[in-house]
C-alpha cells in the first residue's frame, strides 16, 4: 500500500514536472510575428503575464507571475517596447525582461505638466541622449525650425518610445508633431461659434480647461464658462493662470494680493486669453475647447466632495449659494 501510494505520488511529480517543463520550456507562436510587447509605466510582471496569455503568447499567467517572484524580475523590470522572434518561450521572456534593457525605452508626460516639468521628465531618463540639457526653450524650437515664439504648450502629453542611447530631441519632436495633429484635428472640428480668431487661441483655452478640470465629465462645461465669459466682456478669473504668473514666488497656496498683482497671466487684472498656454492640454481638453458644452453659465465652483466635480451656475446670485454651499460651510 504505501509502495502504491509513493509510486502514485511519483507518478505526480513527473507529471507536474513535464507539464511545467511544458508551460516554461516549451516556446509558443505568437498571434503576430514579429511579437512585440509594450510595458507601460509602473506596470507590474503580474500585469505582463496577464496581457501575454490573453494574447495567446503564453500558456499560465500564474506560473510566470510566480517565477518571475522568484527571479525577482519584477524588481528588474523597465518600461519600453520588447521584441520577440517567431516562437518564444516563457523562460525567454523572463530573461529578457529581467534584463532591463528593452529595445525601445519610454517616457510618459503627464496631461497638464508644464514644459518645466516636461523637460525634468526627460532628464531623469538615463537611457536619454541629453543634447539639449543646457538649452534654452528657444533653442528647442529652433532645433525643430521654428523661430521665435513660446515652447509652453506646443507638446503633446502622451507616452513616446525612443531606442536607448538616442538624442532628447527626439522625443522632443515627437512631442511637437503629435500636438500639431491633434491641435489642426480640434482647430478643423471645432464649433462654428467658437470664439478664437486662430487655432493657437484654442490651445491656450485648452491650457486653461487642463487646469482647471479635476473631472472629465466637467471639461466642456468648464470650456463653456470661459467661452462664455469671453463673450460678454467678462474677466476669465482663472487661478491657475495666475499662478503660471507667479513663476517661481508661487509656494503652494495664493492670497489676495496674488490677485491684485498684475502679470500678463493674470486673468483678474487682464482681458481675454493669457498670452501663452500654461500647461500641455490633452486631446480632451482641446476638443472640449474646440466643442464647449451649449449652455449660459458664467461661474464654477468645485464641489468638494471627492468626486472631482464642479457646480455651473448663470448668475452670481446662484454662484454665492454654491459658495455658500460647498466652501463656507463644509470650513464650518
Amino acid at each position: 500500500m504505501i509502495r502504491q501510494i509513493f509510486q502514485a505520488l511519483a507518478l505526480l511529480a513527473t507529471l507536474l514536472a513535464l507539464w511545467l517543463a511544458w508551460v516554461v520550456v516549451v516556446p509558443v507562436v505568437p498571434p503576430k510575428q514579429p511579437y512585440a510587447v509594450t510595458v507601460g509605466p509602473n506596470r507590474t510582471m503580474s500585469q505582463v503575464a496577464r496581457a501575454l496569455e490573453e494574447d495567446g503568447a503564453i500558456r499560465n499567467r500564474w506560473v510566470m507571475s510566480l517565477l518571475s517572484r522568484m527571479m525577482g524580475v519584477d524588481r528588474r523590470l523597465k518600461p519600453g517596447l520588447y521584441q520577440f522572434g517567431n516562437a518564444t518561450a516563457m523562460w525567454q521572456y523572463l530573461s529578457r525582461f529581467g534584463e532591463g534593457h528593452p529595445d525601445q525605452s519610454s517616457v510618459t508626460i503627464i496631461e497638464g505638466w508644464n514644459l518645466r516639468q516636461f523637460r525634468r521628465a526627460l532628464q531623469r531618463e538615463n537611457d536619454l541622449q541629453h543634447d539639449t540639457a543646457d538649452w534654452s526653450d528657444s533653442q528647442i524650437l529652433a532645433a525643430m525650425g521654428i523661430n521665435g515664439g513660446v515652447a509652453e504648450g506646443l507638446f503633446f502629453p502622451s507616452t513616446y518610445f525612443y531606442t536607448p542611447g538616442s538624442s532628447d530631441m527626439a522625443v522632443y519632436k515627437q512631442a511637437f508633431h503629435a500636438l500639431q495633429q491633434q491641435l489642426q484635428a480640434a482647430w478643423e472640428g471645432r464649433a462654428a461659434d467658437a470664439p478664437y480668431t486662430n487655432a493657437y487661441q484654442l490651445l491656450i483655452m485648452a491650457s486653461l480647461v487642463e487646469k482647471e478640470t479635476a473631472s472629465e465629465a466637467d471639461r466642456g462645461m468648464v470650456a463653456s464658462v470661459f467661452v462664455n465669459r469671453l463673450r460678454v466682456g467678462m474677466r476669465l478669473q482663472t487661478d491657475p493662470s495666475v499662478i503660471y504668473g507667479m513663476g517661481e514666488q508661487y509656494h503652494g497656496s495664493i492670497g489676495k494680493a496674488d490677485l491684485r498683482r498684475d502679470t500678463p497671466y493674470n486673468t483678474y487684472t487682464r482681458d481675454g486669453l493669457p498670452p501663452t498656454p500654461i500647461a500641455l492640454p490633452g486631446r480632451a481638453s482641446l476638443q472640449a475647447a474646440a466643442n464647449p458644452t451649449p449652455s449660459h453659465a458664467l461661474y464654477f465652483v468645485a464641489k468638494n466632495d471627492g468626486s472631482g466635480e464642479s457646480k455651473f451656475s448663470e448668475t452670481l446670485d446662484e454662484h454665492n449659494a454654491a459658495v455658500r454651499q460647498y466652501i463656507l460651510k463644509k470650513g464650518q
